[in-house]
C-alpha cells in the first residue's frame, strides 16, 4: 500500500480553511494527507499531553512518522538537558504512547547527521539506538555517502535488515559526502520515501549558512516528469515491501502539498479535499 504525505503540517498554507487557526492546523491537513513527518519531536521530546491531543485530533487511519529527538541522533551540541542518556530515552518513549496505542505510529525516523559515517562506533551506536527504543519501530536515514560506497552498501543494507529495521530511501541533490544517493531497496515490510528536493545550489549552501536552510535547502518544485520517475521507484519499492510511505519535504517554497497531491493522482490515489478551495458564495459578509 502507498501512502503519501507531507513534513509537518504547519507550512502549506493551500490545505487550510481560512478560518483556521494555528493550534488547529492538524485537523485541516488530516483531510488531505494520512500520513504527516512530525519533526518537532527532534527539537524537544514533546509532552505526552501534547501528542495525547494530536492523537485525539485525527482519524482513525492516520499516521506519524516521528523524528527522533536529536540527543539521540547525535545532532545535539553540548550537554544534554537531561541527568541521563537512560532518561532521555524513556521520555522519549513514554511521549509515544499514544500514538503507539492507537497504532498511529508508523515509525521514528532516526536522521543521522552528515558527519555521521560508516565506522564500528557508528554502527554500535545504531544497534544501541534501536535496543534503546524497542519495541517502537525505528526507521534509519544516512546522510553521509560511505554508507552506499561499493565496500559498503549491501553490508549496510543486511545490517538494518538483520535488526528490522526500516530503510529511508532518499531522492536528494548529488553534491559531495553530505548527500546520499537514491537506493530503492526495502530491508523490512515498511519503507519509507523522503523527497527532499534537487536545489543542489541550495544544499551546498545551507552547509555554509545554516541561518538560511529552511529558505533555501528544500527550494524544488519536482516537474511531471521527475514526478514520474517517483513512480517507477515506489513501484520497485512496493515490489519488496507492504507498505511503502512516500513523504514530500521540498518545502522552502511551499511545493511539497501541490507535489505531493500530483504525485498521489500519478499513482492513483486520490486524497481529500482539493488544494483550491472555492469561497463560500452564501457566507454572510463581515
Amino acid at each position: 500500500m502507498i501512502h503519501v504525505g507531507l513534513t509537518g503540517w504547519g507550512d502549506h498554507p493551500s490545505l487550510y480553511n481560512q478560518s483556521t487557526v494555528a493550534n488547529k492546523k492538524l485537523v485541516d491537513y488530516s483531510k488531505h494527507f494520512p500520513i504527516v513527518e512530525l519533526d518537532s519531536t527532534f527539537y524537544a521530546i514533546q509532552s505526552k499531553k501534547v501528542m495525547d491531543k494530536w492523537t485525539e485530533e485525527t482519524p482513525a487511519n492516520f499516521q506519524f512518522m516521528v523524528k527522533a529527538y536529536q540527543g539521540i541522533t547525535g545532532h545535539q551540541r553540548g550537554k544534554l538537558p537531561y541527568d541521563t542518556e537512560e532518561e532521555m530515552f524513556s521520555l522519549f518513549k513514554l511521549s509515544m504512547t499514544s500514538f503507539a496505542e492507537s497504532r498511529k505510529l508508523a515509525m521514528v525516523l532516526v536522521q543521522f547527521p552528515p558527519w555521521f559515517d560508516c565506522q564500528k562506533e557508528n554502527v554500535d551506536h545504531i544497534r544501541y539506538v534501536q535496543e534503546q527504543l524497542q519495541p517502537l519501530p525505528i526507521a534509519v536515514e544516512f546522510r553521509h555517502q560511505s554508507w552506499y560506497s561499493p565496500a559498503y552498501r549491501q553490508k549496510t543494507l543486511d545490517f538494518l535488515k538483520s535488526l528490522n529495521i526500516i530503510h529511508v530511501v532518499c531522492d536528494e541533490p548529488q553534491v559531495g559526502d553530505g548527500s546520499v544517493p537514491l537506493v530503492p531497496i526495502a530491508t523490512d515490510p515498511k519503507v519509507l520515501l523522503r523527497l527532499h528536493g534537487r536545489n543542489g545550489k541550495g544544499w551546498v549552501n545551507t552547509m555554509k549558512d545554516n541561518q538560511t536552510w529552511r529558505k533555501v535547502r528544500y527550494l524544488y518544485d519536482y516537474n511531471e516528469k521527475e514526478l514520474q520517475g517517483m513512480r517507477e521507484i515506489v513501484n520497485t519499492l512496493q515490489q519488496q515491501a507492504q507498505d511503502v510511505f512516500v513523504i514530500f519535504n521540498n518545502n522552502s517554497g511551499q511545493h511539497a502539498a501541490k507535489n505531493a497531491k500530483q504525485f498521489a493522482s500519478l499513482v492513483n490515489i486520490e486524497y481529500g479535499q482539493p488544494l483550491t478551495k472555492q469561497l463560500d458564495l452564501f457566507e454572510e459578509d463581515q
